[in-house]
């Protein structure tokens, strides 16, 4: 914002009042030493004038005063005519006195009574050449005094001459002179007024356009120019500063796409960023660093980079900088019911040329799913191994006692090798399903597809597992609640029978003696779903988002007991996936489980079949 600046504060006043008060200091001083000289040259020319004209009478009037034998009236009158012929506008009087002091002659008409008498100006008697200034004391003006010696031809003093001139009227004409020099003065401070001002104007006209675009560059506006009015200094400066305006307009728009792309680049990485400054407090952080943090910008910005990844009971930001480079940490996934977040922590120092370190550079990866696969692969393994040594160990022992000479007990022989070739099978069961996993997670898994009709296929498994009731110790009674319209769906029935067979086996294992195992299939907008419900010892809560993973076993001593690998659901989950569907089991602990299968499904019309 810009602010007003009066005018007594202003460059204006300044520059004007500056050439101002210089023509004025200029004027007096030549005007000082101006009418000085000029008094002193009227004065001194005056007084030269006047003795020049003293001389000139007095050598005149002593030809007349020097005739002793002569008439003296007419003597008298003689002069009286050479003074009355001499007489000036500056002379106010003359009067020839002689030798003796009797006045001879004057030319004050006033006066002429006081010819023939004696003289009482004192400063006559004194028979001397001189000239002096005096005041009037009629008048009270500055008069000037001329006294000249009359001398006869052999130099001898017949007489004096006494001019008294108007001193006033040099002084008055020298004051005239002064007012003219007081009012051109004043005009030209009038006219100095002006042409400051104007000058002023022009100087600071483009300044001020300057100081206007300053404010506008201030405010991001780049599209005014100062304009260039002329070639001088302050026409180059204008140029210079609509150069600079547009350097700084071009590093602006260079700074803000660079800001944009980094803005850009900030947003849309799949790890988050978290910078701070050299105190350890954040600046800048990332959408994906907010998300993972489940924090909001507002919370985030000025927070200790220390409390933010909760590491400030551990570590100052000191030894963050000198000993840390990375770190795992783990935070509350912002999902309800989720795992938390595994994240790594990248830290890197931001360094300037000169090895000032001005903050610090966080960059979080979730690595929770690399960490989970980790930990799946290294329980894989394990469970592999496990399961694996568990038959190979009990093989191991009963060919061992056959080794020992079991074989030659006709009882106990045909025993050890029917439970080797059981855990043989087992064994290859498992392989087999190990396999056909690992197929379906390469994507290498060949899927047989054919139009098939559900209901009967759903059907026709169930039809075996009543076959088989005679034959199992348990005794169990299979309900159906089928919906009453065929459903026809495109699918690998073999891949489809084997997930119904794996949920009815395990439906049948854990469910008591007389149960009753409930298999549904209905029909929604675009999907079938079947679901089994079982009256057996459930699944406990812990335990529902596990059943699923491979090796899993909620009771896995009794699991074991009855020849399960652990892969059954694992497989079952996969082969729905394959099949654009999904499984998925509620239960309640020693109540039962429900375990339900949807498949995508388009009905189709009877137009279609014709």
């Amino acid at each position: 914002m810009k602010k007003k600046v009066r005018f007594f504060q202003s460059v204006n006043f300044k520059i004007a009042l500056t050439i101002i008060l210089i023509l004025v200091i200029s004027i007096q001083i030549i005007g000082a030493y101006f009418i000085r000289g000029l008094e002193r040259s009227m004065i001194d020319n005056f007084k030269s004038s006047m003795n020049t004209q003293a001389e000139t009478i007095s050598g005149t009037v002593s030809t007349y005063l020097s005739q002793q034998d002569s008439d003296q009236e007419d003597i008298n009158n003689e002069i009286q005519r050479i003074l009355d012929s001499s007489e000036s506008p500056d002379i106010l009087e003359m009067r020839v006195v002689d030798e003796k002091g009797i006045i001879r002659a004057t030319t004050n008409v006033n006066d002429r009574s006081s010819i023939g008498k004696k003289s009482i100006d004192s400063y006559i008697d004194q028979y001397e050449d001189k000239n002096f200034a005096a005041v009037d004391e009629t008048t009270g003006e500055r008069v000037l005094i001329n006294i000249r010696l009359v001398q006869s031809a052999g130099e001898v003093v017949v007489g004096t001459l006494y001019i008294r001139s108007d001193l006033e009227k040099q002084y008055q004409e020298i004051s005239n002179i002064a007012v003219i020099f007081v009012t051109a003065t004043l005009l030209a401070i009038a006219i100095a007024i002006v042409v400051s001002v104007l000058i002023a104007h022009s100087i600071t006209q483009p300044i001020g356009e300057m100081q206007e675009q300053a404010l506008r560059i201030a405010r991001g506006d780049y599209s005014h120019k100062v304009e260039i009015n002329a070639k001088d200094e302050l026409g180059q400066l204008a140029e210079s500063f609509n150069q600079l305006a547009e350097r700084i307009e071009e590093t602006q728009e260079a700074m803000e796409a660079e800001r944009n792309r980094l803005d850009s680049v900030l947003t849309h990485m799949t790890d988050g960023v978290v910078a701070t400054d050299r105190r350890g407090k954040v600046i800048t952080i990332n959408e994906m660093a907010l998300s993972l943090l489940s924090l909001k910008q507002e919370d985030a910005i000025g927070q200790s980079i220390l409390t933010l990844f909760q590491l400030d009971e551990e570590y100052s930001l000191r030894s963050l900088l000198e000993n840390t480079k990375e770190m795992l940490i783990e935070r509350p996934s912002p999902v309800p019911h989720v795992q938390d977040l595994i994240l790594r922590v990248d830290f890197s120092m931001i360094r300037r040329e000169s090895g000032f370190i001005s903050g610090l550079v966080a960059v979080l990866h979730d690595v929770t799913e690399q960490e989970k696969t980790e930990q799946e692969r290294r329980d894989f393994v394990s469970n592999v191994s496990h399961e694996l040594r568990t038959p190979l160990t009990s093989m191991r022992s009963y060919l061992e006692a056959l080794e020992d000479g079991a074989w030659k007990d006709p009882e106990i022989a045909p025993h050890f090798l029917q439970v080797t070739l059981e855990e043989t099978d087992r064994m290859i069961r498992m392989i087999n399903d190990l396999l056909n996993l690992s197929k379906m997670d390469s994507g290498n898994a060949q899927m047989q597809m054919e139009l098939v009709n559900f209901n009967n296929l759903v059907n026709f498994v169930l039809d075996r597992f009543d076959m088989m009731v005679t034959s199992q110790d348990k005794d169990y009674q299979i309900k159906r609640e089928f919906t009453k319209r065929d459903l026809w769906l495109e699918i690998d029935t073999d891949r489809l029978i084997q997930v119904i067979d794996n949920i009815m086996n395990n439906a049948i294992k854990y469910s008591p003696d007389g149960g009753t195992i409930t298999v549904r299939l209905i029909e929604t907008h675009n999907h079938i779903i079947l679901s089994i419900t079982d009256e057996g010892m459930g699944i406990p809560r812990k335990d529902l988002n596990k059943i699923f993973d491979r090796f899993y076993r909620v009771d896995k001593a009794r699991a074991r007991q009855q020849g399960g690998t652990g892969l059954g659901l694992a497989i079952s989950r996969e082969v729905l996936k394959a099949h654009g569907g999904s499984i998925w089991v509620e239960s309640r602990e020693n109540q039962g489980s429900t375990f339900y299968v949807s498949l995508p499904y388009e009905p189709y019309e009877e137009e279609w079949w014709e």
